[in-house]
């Protein structure tokens, strides 16, 4: 298991976990158990445990393909994104 950001272009990974709200210090200091803003937010991106990821531009911003769509996301949250390489 690693972050997503460690893939290299053209690698693939299989979500496993995403791990946002685990420090408090870096926290939004309101987590309560309660769902936040931000993960509703990932969700509606595609980037759920159990989907596979592909590596498309390791730059700044992270480019990757989830099913048939583009996206791109900021190297820090790709930090707290954890995956499974696949073939």
């Amino acid at each position: 298991m690693m972050p997503l950001a460690l893939l290299s272009p053209g690698e693939a990974g299989e979500i496993v976990a995403i791990r946002l709200h685990e420090e408090k210090k870096s926290c939004c200091g309101q987590c309560s158990g309660e769902r936040h803003k931000s993960d509703n937010r990932i969700e509606e991106l595609g980037l759920r445990a159990g989907k596979t990821v592909a590596m498309l531009n390791n730059g700044a911003p992270i480019l990757l393909r989830i099913d048939e769509a583009r996206i791109a996301i900021d190297r820090s949250l790709a930090m707290k994104i954890m995956v499974r390489r696949v073939q």
